[in-house]
């Protein structure tokens, strides 16, 4: 049988195929990150406080100067992954040892694919979630300015999809404004659980040099080492579907959010329109604007859960130490995060252009929507509530009279049609992205000064 000769020795051909699966395509997603953890890994070496030195500053240099160069080949689409590779950590130990020869070599002493895939992927997350929780908060941003824009605009509210109650654009907007801020505290915990570096715990049981963690921890701009080691192995696939759960309720909230507005812009309603840029047409009527886009949001919602699902049924039951079903944790990971990162973009665009339909929300209100109110009303004249709700349930057409804009207007207590925070809700969501933006920088600042 057919076999190839790998950095680990000589594999038969299907086997190589079937075990690497997707591994050579994903893993172009990981090059960079792959070099700068090296980079982190080359310096500590280099300060190890052993004799002879197993990696001098003059060679960190070269090392770092290749590593460099790697990246550059790949962001021109020339950096190759090959099947004999089996993945990036190879790849990139390949092209070091073909440049620097038995220096490049040394590269991988202390170190383990194990602790190498579960860094770069925590360095692929950290970005990634800073550009999601920011573009999270603009979102809520978005749907705050909509609710203060439109704070006296009624809107009927529903139960069952069937009139209930009267309500106001502007609670139901703000009503998203407030689940995305509470999504932005999930995905921080996700962000503070990523944010610890597992390099250096090798295969899961450390390694007999005097290596220097917290060292590699500060060079990568990460909070904290993780600090047991076989726990940094096991770690990897279960911090992958934290943040995918964490994805996942932000999608649960945009799937909501698509859901109503896809009733609100229906002709019988008109509540709202949608910028026609955010509709397609149709192959054979020429009268169509679907909403596309927010049927693939409510439909992108289930991919984003069943990606978190996944991950969570390939870590059900697995021992202690690395094993290689992790390996297909990594496209649902990566998938799902970029799902939602265009999910959220997509709906802060399509939200700052909707076009609310004063009117039409009018036009939404009947005398038994403002039945309970009605009701409340007489028991606050002293009439027992059951005998308050039979009593308007019996004469629902005396309500007629009911001006929509004065009865959200009679609703002054916190959180309702006319005791809305608008002001809180804004200085939230700005903590959150200047938060965003700190990191970032901070994040940014470590890894320049590193590859430098």
């Amino acid at each position: 049988m057919a076999s190839k000769s790998t950095t680990v020795g000589k594999i038969d051909d299907e086997v190589l195929a079937y075990t690497a699966g997707k591994d050579i395509l994903l893993d172009r997603n990981l090059v960079r990150e792959d070099c700068i953890g090296s980079a982190a890994h080359a310096v500590m070496l280099s300060r190890m406080p052993v004799k002879p030195a197993i990696i001098t500053p003059a060679q960190v240099k070269k090392i770092i100067r290749t590593l460099k160069g790697i990246i550059a080949q790949h962001e021109a689409g020339k950096f190759k992954i090959t099947p004999a590779d089996q993945d990036v950590h190879l790849a990139v130990e390949r092209a070091l040892t073909r440049n620097l020869g038995d220096l490049g070599k040394k590269i991988h002493t202390g170190r383990s694919r194990n602790d190498q895939v579960a860094l770069d992927l925590r360095l692929f997350a950290k970005p990634r979630l800073l550009d999601l929780i920011d573009g999270t908060a603009a979102l809520a941003e978005v749907m705050n300015k909509l609710g203060k824009k439109h704070v006296k605009l009624p809107m009927v509210g529903r139960t069952h999809m069937q009139k209930a109650m009267p309500s106001s654009v502007g609670l139901w907007a703000t009503g998203f404004t407030e689940v995305l801020l509470d999504d932005l505290e999930l995905l921080k915990t996700a962000y503070a659980l990523n944010n610890r570096c597992p390099l250096g715990a090798a295969a899961g049981f450390g390694v007999p040099l005097p290596i220097d963690r917290q060292l590699s921890s500060d060079l990568l701009g990460f909070e904290a080492p993780v600090h047991n080691v076989t726990h940094a192995v096991n770690a990897r696939g279960k911090v992958e579907s934290v943040i995918l759960s964490a994805c996942g309720q932000v999608m649960l909230s945009l799937s909501r959010l698509a859901q109503d507005l896809m009733l609100y812009t229906m002709p019988e309603f008109g509540y709202f329109t949608l910028p026609a840029a955010f509709c397609t047409g149709s192959s054979i009527m020429p009268n169509k604007r679907n909403p596309d886009v927010l049927e693939l949001l409510r439909a992108r919602a289930s991919v984003v859960l069943a990606h978190a699902q996944t991950t969570l049924n390939i870590l059900n039951g697995a021992p202690t130490g690395y094993n290689r079903d992790l390996q297909e944790t990594k496209e649902p990971f990566m998938e799902g995060l970029a799902l939602t990162a265009a999910s959220v973009q997509i709906s802060t665009r399509c939200l700052a252009n909707i076009q609310v339909n004063r009117q039409a929300l009018l036009d939404g209100f009947s005398p038994d929507v403002f039945a309970t109110d009605r009701a409340i009303e007489l028991v606050g004249q002293g009439i027992p509530f059951r005998d308050a709700y039979h009593q308007v349930k019996a004469h629902l057409d005396e309500l007629e009279h009911i001006d929509p804009v004065e009865a959200i207007a009679k609703k002054t207590h916190l959180g309702t049609t006319a005791g809305l925070d608008f002001t809180a809700y804004s200085k939230q969501a700005r903590a959150v992205r200047a938060w965003t933006a700190k990191q970032r920088q901070a994040f940014n600042r470590k890894i320049a000064r590193l590859m430098a």
